[in-house]
């Protein structure tokens, strides 16, 4: 394995940096049981883990304030936990389970919470886009400062409703954050392979809309950016796109073996690119941090994880009677 450069001091405290490293930790061992669970077969249908993209969600909620929105694409369960949902009800909801936050009836694609102001993971690609731009528009219409996240995917970013939603932001000067989280592969296809732009942010500058691209695997340089494209929407000047550069390590979902890369280029990025050993550098050759500090951190959040996963197995299947609630007609 090589040997990760020292990082240098960032200008943040070691209660902030502990935070990162916490709420990424998270997010990776929830992960890493929802694959165990899929694996006994207590998850059924389709399950995206989110395994080494944390640092684009925790970074840009680390800007946030309350009152923003945010709204995903399938690859969902990092973004549940970083804004604050309770890992039971997420696991619970993953299992099918009526402690979830659906009921058990959504599954890993479909789960929603008003109080975190959290609009779903959709399960049709770029769909969420135009819906992103709907809950900017309540708040513009209302005239508040809060700001709407709409994440999607580089795969989706191929998509028109894409298009024609950048077109009506920018017309209408909505206060949506687009975050394309480009993990180079989309479904199974490279980038490469699916697009000539250079860039994907860069797209907007045909209607106005400025951006940027981020190493979306540095929370740090995460929530700065952040932090720069909030500001461009609190003050009124409309939409702004973020194009985070990352990585997913495991397969587009569970079922997906991903041949189309090598085990050496999925191996190279976890030793140097990481986003939590990142983390766990700056603690502890900062002298912020012990080794025993950050495995006692592991053990507490293995609890969480494991005791979300028990309630998820203890909680009761929806009764048939759930069928006729939450639908329209």
């Amino acid at each position: 394995m090589a040997t990760r450069k020292a990082p240098e001091r960032p200008n943040v405290s070691k209660e902030e940096l502990l935070k990162y490293y916490r709420e990424m930790l998270l997010i990776r061992r929830f992960e890493e049981k929802a694959g165990q669970l899929y694996g006994m077969g207590l998850i059924g249908g389709f399950c995206h883990l989110y395994i080494g993209q944390e640092a684009v969600v925790v970074g840009l909620e680390a800007a946030t304030k309350d009152g923003d929105k945010r709204l995903t694409s399938y690859r969902d369960h990092g973004h549940m936990l970083a804004c604050g949902m309770d890992p039971k009800g997420v696991m619970a909801e993953l299992t099918g389970r009526i402690g979830g936050y659906s009921k058990g009836k959504g599954g890993s694609m479909h789960m929603f919470s008003r109080e975190k102001h959290f609009y779903g993971g959709h399960g049709i690609v770029g769909a969420q886009v135009p819906l992103g731009a709907g809950l900017a528009f309540s708040d513009w219409y209302k005239g508040n400062d809060n700001v709407t996240f709409t994440y999607f995917g580089d795969g989706a970013a191929n998509q028109g409703q894409v298009y024609e939603t950048y077109n009506m932001a920018e017309l209408w000067g909505l206060p949506v954050i687009f975050v394309i989280e480009n993990n180079q592969y989309a479904m199974g296809t490279s980038m490469k392979r699916a697009t000539k732009s250079a860039t994907l942010y860069g797209r907007g500058l045909a209607y106005g809309i400025p951006g940027e691209q981020v190493d979306g695997m540095d929370v740090l340089a995460v929530k700065a950016a952040a932090e720069k494209a909030i500001a461009h929407c609190r003050a009124g000047k409309g939409p702004y796109i973020l194009e985070m550069m990352t990585y997913r390590y495991r397969g587009h979902s569970m079922s997906d073996p991903a041949k189309y890369r090598t085990r050496e280029e999925v191996e190279k990025i976890k030793t140097e690119k990481d986003c939590i050993e990142h983390i766990r550098d700056l603690l502890t050759q900062g002298g912020l941090a012990s080794d025993e500090d950050l495995k006692a951190i592991d053990r507490e959040i293995k609890a969480i994880v494991n005791e979300a996963a028990e309630f998820s197995k203890e909680s009761p299947e929806p009764a048939l009677s759930e069928l006729w609630t939450d639908i329209y007609a």
